[in-house]
């Protein structure tokens, strides 16, 4: 029998219309849940039916006998033309395959999740996580130029970063898009769930209350729950932006920023770390970013933080044997970057002169986590690679590249006393980032294209030897890295360090909603305009989908191998950790 175009257009669009608005489950289709992590589940059903007209089942139960607790049921959550089926804060122990089966009339829905145990016995007692945000290819190899040298086509050196046994392609994309941000990925690590672009610890539903989405538990939250470990949470941008934050927040928009000061606070771990003092100040107080009058300096000092707001004060307060917790804020914005902070005293050195480098907050974090038996967890990111990769400023991005490999080698160095900790390093995400060749002042010409010198004619920079540090005294020399970025808004370039501050490439133009490049470096000698190849609302460079880099040293890091999703990292964490499915038996008082 032959259906006619009209008929068949009008099927089409009925099953297309049906499938676009089934029952949505989460945690979603293909979801690993460690045993014994807690977790909301929560089933949307369209067009707001009744609940007598639904049924939910996880392998052949109902859900109240699955989950072990009554769920509710909201008619048009939201006020939203759905209805919802919610359970919050539940966990499951058994291992193995559980099938979520939903119905609508009869329209069904149906998910699979791996429920998981982690292995026994625990073979790390403690867990260092470094995230290098952005952390690309193209920046540890011109991170080991620079810090190690080249000649005659050798290194003078390898990266602590890279010399570590074990290696892996991490897979960053999320729920929602192939290209992640900072939230979704850093989640991913720290939950073993993937999210959506701007999510922490949530699956994204059709909440309007960006604290309502469905939650799943924190590595952090975990530890603290299960096991009495020590948590600390390391960063040089403010505490409370998307990868620190990803350690104890839940939350639809990493903006909530007051959300997340008070998620730290519920969660509580040993060592905080980084800039953003504005959200822990009560509204009252001058310069504060609160919508409240909760003070949380107060409130962590009287749960027994030393607060501490210099490098010289870190450093103090971890040397003293009775500091046993520890919030640091040394900037009302990001912690200035190694080569700001070191060499060229730009951003806001000379507002905040004695702010700490990340490899002594990693010192200062160590001696004081360490002291707990029961072992730490630690997540150090250096934050501004990728802040400094969006604004297009290579030699601000590779110099805290140095700085974090700078971390990475004192904690091996801590590792390799006892080897009993497992250390991590991996990108959240890429920046489309690549090595062209050199530019090289001498080339005749005056832009860029001129100056650029590839294949035979890409000769080794001449940065000056660099320091014990890895640092070269400068970054103003006459052969430098050509470092390119693949992803830009319309900007002027002539190839130079940014030596004035930050590159800012592009500014509000006339037309609302869209940059424009900034005139600024547009008459610099050498400059030339460049179209960019983003949408014109971008007013700087944009992640890529690529893979990252994983590399792994101590117990546990032999899991690490060929291509792994990311929430495989949460999944090896939990594993050399041992986190068990039951909950440790409460203190006797």
């Amino acid at each position: 029998m032959r259906v006619s175009r009209p008929i068949c257009t009008m099927l089409f669009s009925l099953l297309a219309f049906t499938s676009a608005h089934s029952q949505t489950i989460y945690p979603l289709n293909r979801a690993e849940i460690l045993a014994g992590s807690k977790f909301d589940f929560k089933v949307e059903f369209p067009n707001a039916p009744k609940e007598a007209d639904v049924s939910v089942t996880i392998n052949g139960k109902d859900v109240t006998q699955a989950l072990g607790k009554k769920p509710q049921f909201i008619e048009k959550e939201d006020g939203q033309d759905y209805s919802a089926l919610v359970l919050r804060d539940v966990s499951l122990t058994q291992t193995g395959t559980y099938q979520v089966v939903a119905k609508l009339g009869a329209t069904e829905k149906k998910v699979s999740w791996e429920v998981y145990a982690s292995q026994k016995p625990r073979v790390a007692k403690n867990v260092i996580l470094f995230i290098g945000d952005g952390l690309s290819v193209a920046h540890r190899t011109a991170a080991r130029i620079m810090s190690k040298t080249i000649a005659e086509g050798h290194y003078g050196g390898e990266l602590a970063i890279d010399d570590m046994p074990h290696m892996a392609l991490i897979s960053t994309a999320g729920t929602d898009s192939i290209v992640t941000d900072s939230a979704n990925s850093m989640s991913a690590y720290a939950t073993g769930h993937k999210s959506c672009v701007n999510a922490l610890g949530v699956y994204c539903a059709r909440n309007k209350n960006t604290l309502e989405h469905p939650k799943v538990e924190t590595i952090g939250e975990l530890l603290k729950r299960k096991m009495d470990m020590s948590v600390g949470v390391i960063t040089n941008t403010e505490v409370e932006d998307a990868t620190p934050a990803g350690i104890v927040a839940h939350t639809r928009r990493r903006a909530d920023f007051n959300d997340i000061v008070k998620m730290f606070y519920d969660v509580k771990p040993d060592v905080i770390m980084g800039g953003g003092s504005p959200n822990f100040l009560p509204k009252s107080v001058n310069g504060s970013k609160r919508t409240d009058e909760v003070d949380y300096l107060k409130l962590f000092q009287d749960s027994g933080y030393r607060f501490v707001s210099t490098d010289q004060d870190m450093k103090a307060a971890s040397a003293d044997p009775k500091t046993t917790k520890m919030l640091g804020l040394f900037n009302t914005g990001n912690v200035d970057g190694a080569l700001d902070r070191m060499i060229l005293k730009k951003g806001t050195v000379s507002k905040f002169p004695d702010q700490p480098d990340l490899t002594d907050q990693v010192k200062s974090a160590v001696k004081i986590l360490s002291k707990n038996p029961n072992g730490f967890f630690l997540m150090v990111e250096s934050g501004r690679i990728d802040k400094y990769s969006h604004s297009l400023d290579a030699e601000r991005a590779i110099f805290d590249t140095i700085m974090l490999d700078n971390a990475v080698k004192y904690a091996k160095d801590f590792a390799a006393k006892k080897n009993d900790t497992l250390i991590i390093v991996v990108g959240d995400h890429a920046h489309a980032v690549s090595i062209l060749g050199s530019y090289d002042d001498a080339r005749p010409g005056n832009t860029p294209r001129e100056k650029l010198g590839i294949y035979a004619d890409a000769k080794f920079p001449n940065y000056p030897a660099p320091n014990s540090e890895g640092y070269p005294a400068s970054v103003d020399v006459s052969r430098r890295l050509a470092f390119n970025f693949g992803s830009y808004p319309d900007h002027c370039f002539n190839a130079k360090p940014y030596l004035d501050g930050e590159n800012v490439p592009a500014v509000a133009g006339p037309t609302k909603g869209e940059f424009i490049a900034n005139e600024k470096y547009c008459s610099q000698p050498g400059a030339v305009r460049v179209t960019g190849n983003l949408p014109a609302d971008a007013n700087s460079g944009v992640h890529s989908g690529d893979d990252v880099v994983l590399t792994a040293i101590g117990p546990g890091s032999e899991m690490f191998r060929g291509h792994m999703e990311n929430v495989k990292v949460f999944r090896v964490m939990a594993t050399a950790l041992a986190i068990p499915a039951k909950d440790r038996k409460p203190k006797q008082h």
